[in-house]
């Protein structure tokens, strides 16, 4: 089968053009598929009407699934390898997810090796997802810099997430804890597949530097967040219904915007790659230092 590429924008991103993902796709196919999405880091596919049976088979073909477990809340009931990704209401809550940088389970000892969004409803206007190219921000650290952050780890805790604790008591937060400890993770994670570096850290789960404490890590994390998501390093998704976007969670972060009406339904279907063990789980006085 064959297929072209679009770019999307000039530090991240490329449309495949030509393929129907319900169709069977041969071998050779899907290996194109792979390096182009370790080229570009994030692949969209647009005009797709995919069931979750399509969506889950396709995303299989680069790699196992998590079934989401540790996030029973937001598991298909049906598919547990589909994630919703939506704003209706759940137990008679609204619900916001990833509003700020991130990357995907970067808080477990598992973190993802890529995401597959597919788009079902969108509101009239906005709910569009941002992404930078993280590999780009690690090469263009001075290289003092990167001889500092290389071999360096960065502790990342998924309860100082804004959406995690918005409207949770403190017991709420330290039962998450308990049941999510935190985890330390390289600042420069390399791509298994690739051979590449990229910065690894996101202001929705990183805390502190291993062995500083979180004032004084914040400044240089702070740095290093504004200087990933500057605009030259960006690509900004307006959604389409059938859309599939499919990004490298090694590779990019990404953060999905507060920019329409919440009273309008936006629901997106997501699958997610298993990576390899990455980090490690936070010994109690790494944790009271970072405190």
């Amino acid at each position: 089968m064959t297929f072209t590429l679009k770019p999307l924008a000039s530090a991240i991103g490329a449309e495949v053009v030509g393929l129907d993902l319900r169709t069977a796709i041969d071998d050779d196919t899907i290996a194109a598929l792979r390096d182009a999405w370790h080229r570009h880091t994030i692949l969209l596919f647009r005009g797709q009407s995919l069931d979750h049976a399509q969506h889950v088979a396709f995303s299989r073909r680069f790699g196992a699934l998590d079934d989401h477990a540790s996030i029973p809340r937001f598991r298909h009931p049906e598919h547990p390898e589909i994630l919703l990704v939506t704003n209706h209401e759940a137990g008679g809550k609204r619900l916001a997810v990833g509003r700020q940088w991130h990357s995907d389970l970067s808080t477990t000892t598992r973190p993802a090796k890529g995401s597959l969004l597919y788009c079902s409803v969108l509101p009239p206007v906005g709910g569009d997802t941002m992404f930078c190219n993280m590999v780009r921000a690690w090469e263009t650290l001075s290289p003092g810099l990167q001889s500092m952050l290389d071999g360096r780890w960065a502790l990342h805790d998924m309860t100082i997430a804004r959406e995690t604790r918005a409207n949770r008591t403190p017991d709420d937060l330290a039962d998450i804890r308990r049941r999510n400890p935190p985890v330390f993770q390289p600042v420069a994670r390399v791509h298994d597949e690739a051979g590449h570096k990229a910065l690894y850290v996101s202001e929705m789960t990183t805390v502190s530097f291993e062995n500083m404490t979180r004032a004084e890590s914040q400044p240089l994390l702070e740095y290093l967040y504004q200087h990933s998501v500057q605009p030259e390093n960006v690509y900004r998704h307006r959604w389409q219904v059938g859309d599939l976007m499919m990004w490298d969670n090694r590779s990019a972060m990404h953060i999905a915007l507060s920019d329409y009406d919440q009273t309008q339904p936006r629901m997106m279907y997501r699958t997610t790659l298993l990576g390899n063990p990455s980090g490690r789980v936070a010994e109690e006085a790494a944790l009271a230092l970072a405190a």
